[in-house]
């Protein structure tokens, strides 16, 4: 099944939105469902097929994609489970960990999150291609990791005393999650440290918008925090910026920290309601061909913009900051961003399992490639372990004037809400 433009993911995660639907336990196998049981071989070739088809890179990683399919094809296999290792096999030679492979199980337990709500300690995590460790994207605000301390770029190396580095990434995610109430214990590498959790697995809501006006001495201030680019997010954050302009707010604050990405439909929507016209960003697939999508003089503000960005800022958050920096709307301000510029679709296979697939690199509007160099923020500010582990322990006071990094913005925001007022009052002589 193709994903529509809107089910395009962004996510440089494990937990990946889609729109992809999985029904329940229970219900009667299919006769497509049934055939692939009996002959294994069809579900790698239909793989094969996709990959051949749609995969980003076209030397499929300098390795000759016939041979391989001859190779697996030319085995035998018992079952369903046989032909499943070799499907993983075969998608390790293209050295992508976005490009992944989900036996049935896995596929269901995906976290397609719609309903804004999963299970689980919270985490976003990747496998670096290179040196094949997991990696924490970032920690969701107000999950049980986030509590704990799990940080953004720390290195899991053990999962209940499991050895991580032997560990497929969908292992790894299997091993995480689990009921509400129950716990798993991760021990991360960070610098030269190894640092423990005992995690309490839990019901994790998760808002994708949140806004209030924070007082300040240039006046009121809108302070937008957005999570996740989720179905919803784009509706939530129309519905902040709306509520924020009736209260009269001078600037705002857009904070994408510590934000996996998630829909590419979700991200240009929101890049079209603070940009009035011009590109937001286009995307590139193997023959070269470019889509863009543009803004259509639709913005909702032209008030003063900050944004902040950390290491955690990933994919969908990439392609709105980088779009706002573009078009000198918005100040980046923070750390640079985590740096991932590819676009998956994710797929149903026939028997139920999923397969989900790079199939884009997408640039900025000036023609930036940021995959694995993410975007560089025009303001350079980055918390102390102090100021970060105080955050984490008082979550409340991120985006207050208690956050080093929020107030930093407003010192970057103030002069532009100065000059905004100035050009006003002469505007009115």
């Amino acid at each position: 099944m193709v994903m529509t433009k809107r089910g395009l993911v962004l996510g440089a995660t494990a937990l990946v939105l889609t729109t992809v639907a999985v029904t329940g336990a229970g219900l009667r196998m299919s006769k497509s469902q049934a055939f692939f049981q009996e002959s294994p071989k069809e579900l790698i070739d239909e793989v094969w097929q996709i990959i051949n088809r749609t995969y980003l890179d076209g030397t499929f990683n300098q390795t000759d994609w016939k041979a391989t399919r001859s190779q697996y094809l030319s085995r035998s296999y018992a079952n369903q489970e046989e032909a499943y290792k070799a499907v993983r096999e075969m998608l390790k030679t293209l050295q992508d960990p976005y490009t992944r492979f989900m036996d049935p199980s896995e596929f269901k337990n995906m976290q397609i999150d719609t309903s804004g709500e999963l299970t689980g300690v919270g985490i976003q995590i990747t496998k670096d291609e290179k040196s094949k460790q997991l990696i924490v994207v970032s920690p969701i605000e107000g999950s049980p990791a986030a509590k704990a301390g799990v940080m953004s770029k720390d290195i899991i190396v053990e999962i209940d005393g499991k050895n991580a580095e032997k560990l497929e990434l969908e292992q790894a995610v299997n091993l995480i999650r689990g009921k509400a109430g129950t716990q798993v214990n991760i021990t991360v590498q960070r610098g030269d440290k190894k640092v423990n959790f005992t995690l309490t697995r839990s019901k994790i809501e998760i808002h994708p918008v949140r806004a209030r006006v924070e007082d300040s001495p240039a006046g009121k201030i809108g302070y937008i925090r957005l999570n996740q680019f989720s179905a919803q997010a784009s509706q939530d954050m129309r519905n902040a910026i709306t509520d924020l302009e009736s209260k009269g707010v001078k600037g705002y604050v857009l904070d994408l920290r510590s934000n996996p990405g998630g829909l590419l439909y979700a991200s240009v929507e929101i890049a079209k309601m603070w940009i009035p016209d011009g590109l937001i960003v286009s995307t590139v697939d193997r023959q070269g061909e470019r889509e863009v999508q543009q803004a259509d003089n639709k913005a909702l503000t032209d008030k003063p913009l900050v944004v902040l960005v950390n290491g955690g800022s990933a994919s969908a958050s990439e392609i709105l900051s980088g779009a706002l920096q573009d078009h000198h709307r918005g100040t980046i301000v923070g750390t640079k961003t985590f740096g991932k510029g590819l676009v998956q679709s994710v797929r149903g296979l026939e028997d139920g399992s999923g397969l989900a697939v790079t199939i884009a690199k997408y640039l900025t509007p000036s023609g930036k490639d940021i995959n694995k160099d993410g975007i560089h923020p025009d303001v350079v500010y980055d918390l102390s372990d102090a100021d970060r582990k105080a955050l984490q322990q008082a979550q409340e006071k991120i985006g207050t004037f208690d956050d080093p990094q929020f107030a930093k913005g407003f010192e970057v925001l103030k002069p532009e809400i100065e000059k905004t007022a100035k050009k006003g009052a002469q505007a009115t002589k």
